[in-house]
Order: structure tokens, then C-alpha cells, then sequence
């Protein structure tokens, strides 16, 4: 048990680590990392425009929202553009307090409940998003994002549940697959994990979050070659080569993981570690 619970902190580690590789390869930089960078799941399509500047439209929006606080769609706006810059721990308070003044306003509430999850807040980040949606009229992003937060907590069957019925509404849908897929990372199921990502490569190979998370699932069965072959596919020359280094960097990461003190993998009664 000690050991699946230290295998499980590193690859989340690694995965948490991700959104880097992620970013670069559709972008070629990296602002901000976190679980809501990872496949998309979490996240949606922000207002604030990719190719603008994350901390120009937070600063934009701060006076609107300073102005009336009690705006919903200011509160919205501040909070994701918060996000995008990531001001997580800003971002919450924002689209908190958002809630509290609109607490139906299903919009807040699954901003909130992405923000709670980025801050690593994710038992509460999963409450939340249940409550932005209802059984009578299901979003699948919602549902996606509920499975990410249950895999974040080691509840992996449950998490499965969740991407099954948003597979319902959106069947073979890259985004969903690739987080089913990283949910198989984490409960240490490689093969069944390369398995799915490939049907989600296969339905999406120029999404950059999906070719990432297969790229890493290969990397980490030690097929190095073929991780950096998907790395590289139909990119520009430079840009497929810093997709590879920050690939090496996260599978080094992985592997001094690996390597530690044998001591830490002594049966030690640490009560409530499940790091």
C-alpha cells in the first residue's frame, strides 16, 4: 500500500508538471502550471484571449470588478483572468466571493470550483462543480473536470464513473479520453493509460494537451525514442526541440523520483500522509 501511495505521488508530481510541456507545445512558452492545464479538463475556454496578455486583462478587469464587486460577470471575468495569470489563490477569493452574491449562478460556481482546483483545493474544487451543474441537464466539461479532482484525490474508479458519463454526452470525445487516460497513469495501468491516449491522438493529433499526455505516457515506459518522435510530429524545428528537453526534464524528474532513499519506502505510520 506504501508503495502504490509513493508511486502515485510521483507520477502526480510529474503530471503536475505537465502543463509546462503542455503549454509549449501549443504556445512555446509557459505562464502558469497546475492541474487545470492538464488535458483541459478542469479548465474551459477562457474569455481572456490566449494571445493576449494574462496580467493586462487581470489589471483591465480589477477595475471594473473594484467598482462594483457585487458584478457577476465582472467577478467572472477578474476571476478568470486572475487564472490565466496565475493569481490562484486571488482568482479564489474573486470568484468566492462571486458566489456568496450569486450563489445560483452556475457560470461562478464552475469558474470557482476550476479555481479551487488549481489552488489544490480539490475535495472542495469537486463539491463545487457538482453543484454548477444537475443531473436533469449534465455538462460534460463538468463532468470531465469532477473526474480530474477525484483522480487528484486517489479515487480513481469514481473518477472513471465521471468521464464514462461524460463520454455519454460527447462519445470519443480527445479531451475526455486523454484524462481517462491519465487517470490509468496514476493507478499505475501504463499499457491500458498508452492504450486510450492513442485513441485520443487519433481523434485529435494536432491538440498539443493530448499529444503531451501521450508523449509522457510513452516516456514513461521507458520508450524514449517513440515519446520524442510524438514530441516532435509536425512542429517547427525549434519548437519540437524545446517540446523534447522540457520531455527529458520530466521524465528525469520522474526517474531521481525513482531513485530515493530506500528508507522512504519503509512502512512508516505517518497518519494522513497520502502524499
Amino acid at each position: 500500500m506504501r508503495q502504490k501511495l509513493l508511486y502515485s505521488s510521483r507520477v502526480t508530481r510529474v503530471l503536475a508538471c505537465t502543463s509546462t510541456l503542455i503549454l509549449a507545445l501549443g504556445l512555446g512558452s509557459c505562464t502558469s502550471s497546475g492541474l487545470s492545464d492538464i488535458t483541459g479538463s478542469i479548465d474551459e475556454k477562457a474569455d481572456v484571449g490566449r494571445a493576449g496578455d494574462p496580467r493586462r486583462d487581470a489589471e483591465a478587469y480589477q477595475e471594473r470588478y473594484r467598482a462594483n464587486p457585487k458584478d457577476a460577470d465582472a467577478a467572472l471575468r477578474y476571476g478568470k483572468a486572475l487564472r490565466a495569470s496565475g493569481q490562484r489563490a486571488q482568482a479564489v477569493a474573486v470568484l468566492e466571493q462571486g458566489t456568496i452574491a450569486h450563489p445560483g449562478n452556475k457560470l461562478l460556481l464552475a469558474a470557482y470550483g476550476r479555481a479551487l482546483a488549481d489552488n489544490g483545493n480539490f475535495q472542495q474544487a469537486f463539491d463545487v462543480l457538482g453543484r454548477a451543474h444537475s443531473p436533469d441537464d449534465p455538462d460534460w466539461r463538468l463532468l470531465s473536470a469532477q473526474g480530474a479532482t477525484l483522480d487528484q484525490l486517489g479515487r480513481y474508479e469514481e473518477a472513471r464513473q465521471y468521464y464514462a458519463s461524460a463520454l455519454k454526452i460527447v462519445p470519443d470525445h480527445p479531451l475526455v479520453l486523454s484524462n481517462l487516460g491519465l487517470s490509468y497513469v496514476l493507478s499505475k495501468e501504463l499499457p491500458r493509460a498508452e492504450e486510450t491516449l492513442r485513441r485520443a491522438y487519433g481523434l485529435a493529433p494536432a491538440d498539443p494537451r493530448v499529444r503531451a499526455n501521450l508523449a509522457l505516457v510513452v516516456g514513461l515506459q521507458g520508450r524514449f525514442a517513440d515519446a520524442e518522435k510524438i514530441a516532435r510530429a509536425d512542429l517547427p524545428p525549434g519548437e519540437a526541440a524545446a517540446n523534447v528537453t522540457q520531455l527529458k526534464q520530466l521524465l528525469s524528474r520522474k526517474e531521481k523520483d525513482s531513485a530515493r532513499p530506500e528508507v522512504e519506502k519503509m512502512p512508516i505510520a505517518a497518519a494522513g500522509r497520502t502524499d
